[in-house]
């Protein structure tokens, strides 16, 4: 009996279970109970004195998430820290606030910790070029790709941002959407927002207009509060919209609350489109169309780089792109009349 069979038993991941068992944080009390519940059905006793030696005789890997509410992250998390226990291998993580300095942080843990590697979710830039030469462990970046970084010994994989939000664009358009918001990130230190905008300006000028962004683009943090604070602002300059592309779930959802607090109904008066596919967008009212990011791939991806970086294929550097997939769901309603239908005794053999 190990922990992939309280995994089994108990219904849920190999992270969660490896979070109950060594008491970390970031566990529903419905998935402790019920992992807790089986540990004790089963008679399940961790070797902690093995355990213990174990974590004194190699160092763990440190997951550095940037952004507190990110729910994607969140997904990504339970995804890797299971690829982690699979390969018995121990992953904390730590969070830093979405406009502190991620690189810096991982100097000073690479210091006093000594982690056998970093696997990042998110992260700025600058802030790698300036410091990430300090760091000696192995690297990899998740959801940001680093290919025009410059950067020796970081491998990234993420979504193609710029693609996925043109597709969102086309889409819309493609409902009778001209009048178009946009909201969240910060285009100034975030570059996972700039490939976004550019992909909307894109898809703008392919259907032969422009983007303003004056007026039209209202930039935020990832949460369900910033995301509802941005869209008011936004409708109060803009109230002649009929859609808003969000560069989050989380944004959206906050977005969809402001839309209905101002009075108007989703879709029916103001469509709305999301960006990361997680699960808690599909039960929203109405459900909300996104970009699903593939969490389980990026998770996967990054895991077994960093796994091979660390067991002697240092130089390796890989920058790749993982699907993604539009979900067309309840959130947007089509502003074209529908095509009629031509009656069976009127067609033509």
């Amino acid at each position: 009996m190990d922990i992939r069979d309280i995994a089994r038993l108990s219904g849920y991941s190999l992270g969660t279970v490896s979070r109950v068992l060594n008491d970390h944080p970031g566990v529903s009390d419905r998935a402790r109970e019920r992992v807790l519940e089986v540990v004790r059905e089963v008679g399940y006793e961790p070797n902690t004195n093995a355990r213990h030696l174990k974590t004194r005789n190699r160092a763990s890997f440190a997951i550095m998430v940037k952004g507190m509410q990110n729910l994607l992250f969140n997904d990504i998390i339970e995804k890797a820290e299971g690829l982690f226990a699979e390969a018995d291998e121990e992953a904390r993580v730590h969070f830093v606030d979405e406009d502190a300095d991620e690189v810096a942080r991982a100097v000073h843990l690479d210091r006093i910790r000594h982690p056998k590697g970093f696997l990042f979710l998110g992260g700025d830039p600058s802030n790698f070029k300036e410091g990430f030469g300090q760091i000696g462990a192995p690297c990899v970046l998740l959801t940001n790709t680093a290919e025009d970084w410059g950067l020796k010994g970081l491998s990234s994989f993420s979504t193609d941002d710029e693609e996925a939000a043109a597709s969102v664009i086309d889409y819309l358009w493609e409902c009778g959407h001209r009048r178009i918001g946009v909201l969240g990130g910060n285009r100034k230190v975030s570059e996972v927002s700039e490939h976004r905008l550019a992909g909307v300006a894109r898809a703008f000028s392919a259907h032969g207009a422009s983007f303003d962004s004056e007026r039209c683009y209202e930039p935020c943090r990832f949460s369900m509060r910033a995301g509802y604070e941005a869209a008011m602002r936004l409708l109060e300059r803009a109230d002649d919209l009929t859609a808003i592309f969000a560069f989050g779930d989380v944004i959206a959802l906050g977005a969809l609350r402001a839309v209905t607090d101002r009075g108007f109904r989703v879709p029916l008066d103001i469509s709305i489109v999301g960006f990361d596919g997680v699960d808690v967008s599909q039960y929203s009212v109405p459900r909300l169309t996104t970009v699903r990011q593939d969490t389980g791939l990026l998770a996967r991806r990054g895991v077994e780089a960093l796994l091979a970086a660390t067991r002697g294929e240092k130089g390796r550097v890989v920058h790749e792109s993982v699907p993604f997939r539009l979900l067309r769901r309840e959130s947007v309603l089509s502003l074209l009349p529908a095509t009629p239908v031509e009656p069976e005794e009127g067609r033509r053999s």
